[in-house]
């Protein structure tokens, strides 16, 4: 009987230590659980700051965003805009061509059809629709923008007269016709008699001269001015020999209509016709005579004309019936 307890007793002891192995095994395992569990927490402490340097970066980013993050991409977008500019730009250069060639076009219909019409301005149908006066020899010739001397016309009889030049000798524009010339000779001496001189400053001129001055004249003041003030080649009085502008010996230079303000060119307009000549271009006549006001230009159509023309204070245009 004691024995069977002694038995019992020790199977319970067995038992019970059996138990206590199996319960502490959980108990390491809980332990190793909870080192991995520290482990993984200071992994993740560890991995905290990455965190904050990742936020840094995003923030970082958002104050540059004006900066490019992917450079690639923006190239490529840069290249295909440009691509698009380029062919944008080849269909406006076709359009700018094609209207270019349709200006082009219309310019050279506009220019054929002003080359079929009478143009004012073209030289060659001007002086194809201008007179050509029949007797360029009379000394009534009357010269102008709508009547013109023959081509090559040059007078027979030009002289200098014994008049006080501005021109150097030898200088063309020295000459006049021999009536006129001793008709102006006369006018300078009866001056002098009282108390004014007078200075010749141009005479005859060639039609390659006036050519010459009214081309400058042009490309110097305009074709508006040029024809206001000068005459074109073949027009122009002082081709006829009969033609003087004269000037104060005071103020030769001063060929302008401030001339009638002086001595000279009051005694001038006065007393011209006493000579056989005019004063040709009168002052409010431009519509007629087309050229300014010349109060030094005189011409010389005879005696007997002038005293005509200077009584009834009119123009050779006026006088004839020539209205342009």
């Amino acid at each position: 009987m004691r024995k069977t307890i002694y038995l019992l007793i020790l199977m319970g002891i067995i038992l019970i230590g059996c138990q206590n192995e199996t319960s502490e095994q959980p108990a390491e395992e809980s332990s190793n659980d909870e080192q991995v569990t520290e482990e993984n927490t200071e992994d993740a402490g560890k991995a905290e700051p990455e965190q904050e340097t990742t936020e840094e970066t995003d923030k970082q980013s958002e104050d540059n965003a004006e900066i490019p993050e992917t450079p690639e991409l923006e190239e490529d977008s840069e290249a295909d805009t440009t691509t698009e500019k380029q062919e944008a730009d080849k269909e406006s250069e076709s359009k700018e061509t094609e209207t270019s060639e349709q200006n082009n076009d219309e310019n050279q219909s506009e220019e054929k059809a002003d080359e079929a019409v009478a143009v004012p301005d073209n030289k060659t149908t001007i002086e194809n629709t201008l007179t050509v006066v029949e007797d360029p020899d009379s000394v009534e010739v009357i010269v102008n923008k709508q009547r013109k001397l023959p081509d090559g016309y040059k007078p027979a009889d030009l002289v200098e007269p014994n008049v006080s030049f501005y021109a150097a000798e030898g200088d063309p524009k020295r000459l006049m016709r021999q009536v006129a010339a001793t008709a102006l000779e006369q006018l300078f001496a009866d001056a002098k008699q009282s108390g004014l001189e007078f200075v010749a400053v141009s005479g005859y001129r060639s039609y390659d001269r006036q050519k010459v001055i009214y081309e400058n004249n042009v490309a110097k003041n305009g074709q508006e001015h040029a024809d206001r003030y000068s005459a074109r080649p073949g027009t122009s009085e002082h081709q006829t020999g009969l033609a003087m502008d004269v000037a104060s010996a005071a103020l030769v230079a001063v060929l302008e209509p401030g001339f009638i303000q002086t001595d000279e060119g009051q005694w001038l307009a006065e007393n011209a016709h006493n000579y056989g000549f005019i004063i040709r271009y009168l002052e409010g006549k431009e519509s007629i005579t087309g050229y300014s006001y010349e109060p030094w230009h005189v011409r010389y159509v005879g005696k007997e004309l002038a005293t005509e023309v200077y009584e009834q204070q009119t123009t050779l245009e006026e006088f004839f019936g020539l209205y342009p």
